[in-house]
């Protein structure tokens, strides 16, 4: 029996996590403090795009905002929305627009700032949480409701708006809110994952081969809510008005920080710290898809080499043994979790404690054979998703960091790589996101990974056999020939990702 079936089910509510909404509170998030004492960050951000336009954000802040104790802050709400306040500020303050960025932040954004991460268990930086999951409300309110705080899980992305946003566009908005959307859908990945592990548990394989199949279904539903980022995002707003600003200050040193971070503390008293910037990668939910599908990451390049002669088996292939590489999985997907709200680590710590159904399908396929086909449908889902997700930053980053190099947007030889050239890095695979990773190796590598995770013979072939056949180039193209792919519909060609 798998070790795993001895271990309790996690309740979600036990890690704020909502069975409707997901990762997403199950109430709309707090759209301003109420306190008079914290109207000066209200100020503040009711004028951040117009601050940061017309350059005046770091002056007023080093000149006119106090240093606020957060001893007034009351509940869970109010120090979320405190903690994406100070989140927004930080990072305007130190990207500001088209000037070089600080290696030092004010006591006036740090010294709460530090506090309130501390009581979230979250670093002091803009993460997926403060732009994203605390950072909308409804466009429309019923003030006659009981529950009018409550968020439904049929809410829609026509039916909300974001609180904040740098630049005050319509396409880092639509950015946010897609991924919102994402995070409540999900939340039935969620519960249709808990429920296949109480019947893999049970080995009530009947039920759990119709839950595989709903969580099939709901991670599918995944990849056309992340396609919707086409819509209303232009790739070139983002690329070079928005993706700045969530940049982090980690491997910085080419941006003009600090190479060992940003100071959090004084000149006499210096506190340096080095975070990762906001990065999808810190969903908790795909982490969590993972570990429900038993899908192992390695290192960025050291993915195991497999026997091909095992795919016939009942088993999955076992890597080959390299008696010197030591694999402590995908550091960088574990490091992420440090950019997560504390629970919600958690919740991933305790699910891969009783992630069995895998195991579970593997014992028993040879005599319910539809419990492959449904794992692996689970398994080529996610694997499609991620697919989806290359096609993204294939075009709002790859494609756009390709244009500035070939004359796109120019800066002056020699200068400080600054916001005008969307932080850009070299024109390689080696472009790296606002996380510090280098994108698309690694993005290319969890797709592969994912398909290594097939319990069927068949599966396994496609899902894993198939994708490393592919070829991908780092061809060189002309400022006019990017624009011409821009235009194209990426996600109606089948090795559109292969164009990086």
């Amino acid at each position: 029996m798998d070790s795993g079936s001895f271990f309790k089910i996690p309740k979600l509510e036990d890690y704020n996590i909502s069975p409707q909404t997901g990762f997403i509170p199950n109430e709309y998030p707090l759209e301003r403090l109420s306190q008079d004492y914290y109207q000066p960050w209200e100020n503040l951000m009711d004028n951040l795009p117009s601050l940061i336009l017309s350059k005046k954000i770091r002056k007023i802040i080093d000149n006119k905002l106090p240093v606020l104790s957060t001893e007034y802050l009351s509940n869970t709400r109010e120090f979320r929305r405190a903690y994406t306040i100070l989140a927004f500020l930080t990072h305007a303050y130190v990207w500001a627009f088209n000037e070089n960025p600080v290696d030092t932040l004010p006591q006036q954004i740090s010294v709460p700032f530090v506090k309130i991460s501390n009581v979230l268990e979250l670093p002091p930086v803009a993460t997926y949480a403060s732009v994203c999951l605390w950072n909308f409300k409804p466009i429309i309110k019923d003030i006659n409701a009981s529950d009018k705080n409550v968020i439904k899980d049929d809410l829609d992305i026509d039916d909300i708006c974001t609180i904040n946003t740098f630049s005050g566009s319509i396409d880092e908005s639509w950015f946010y809110l897609v991924s919102v959307i994402f995070e409540i859908k999900g939340g039935h990945c969620l519960s249709d994952g808990l429920n296949a592990i109480r019947c893999a548990k049970a080995h009530d394989f009947k039920n759990l081969i119709y839950c595989l199949q709903k969580l099939a279904e709901s991670i599918d539903k995944l990849g056309s809510i992340l396609m919707k980022m086409l819509e209303m995002c232009d790739p070139h707003t983002f690329y070079f008005r928005i993706r700045p600003f969530l940049a982090g200050w980690k491997n910085m040193k080419e941006f003009g920080l600090n190479k060992d971070g940003l100071n959090y503390g004084t000149d006499t008293k210096p506190d340096i710290r080095s975070y990762a910037g906001g990065s999808n990668a810190q969903s908790t939910l795909i982490q969590a898809l993972d570990i429900i599908l038993n899908v192992e990451h390695h290192p960025t390049g050291k993915r195991p080499s497999y026997n091909n002669h095992s795919l016939s088996k009942s088993l999955p292939p076992k890597p080959i043994a390299n008696k010197n590489q030591k694999d402590d999985g995908n550091n960088f997907i574990i490091e992420m979790r440090k950019y997560m709200p504390g629970p919600h680590r958690r919740f991933l710590e305790d699910l891969s404690k009783i992630n069995i159904i895998q195991s579970v399908v593997l014992e028993n396929s040879k005599n319910h054979p539809e419990l492959a086909l449904s794992y692996d449908a689970c398994v080529a889902m996610l694997k499609a998703f991620r697919d989806k997700h290359i096609q993204i930053v294939t075009r709002y980053i790859i494609l756009q960091a390709r244009l500035s190099q070939n004359g796109g947007s120019l800066s002056k030889p020699g200068s400080v790589k600054t916001l005008r050239v969307g932080l850009a890095s070299k024109l390689t695979l080696e472009e790296k996101g606002t996380g510090g990773t280098s994108l698309l190796p690694f993005l290319k590598q969890c797709r592969d990974e994912t398909g290594d995770s097939a319990a069927g013979s068949w599966g396994r072939r496609i899902l894993s056999s198939g994708v490393q056949s592919l070829k991908y180039t780092t061809e060189k193209l002309s400022a006019g020939e990017i624009k011409k792919r821009n235009k194209q519909n990426w996600g109606e060609k089948e090795n559109a990702a292969g164009h990086w």
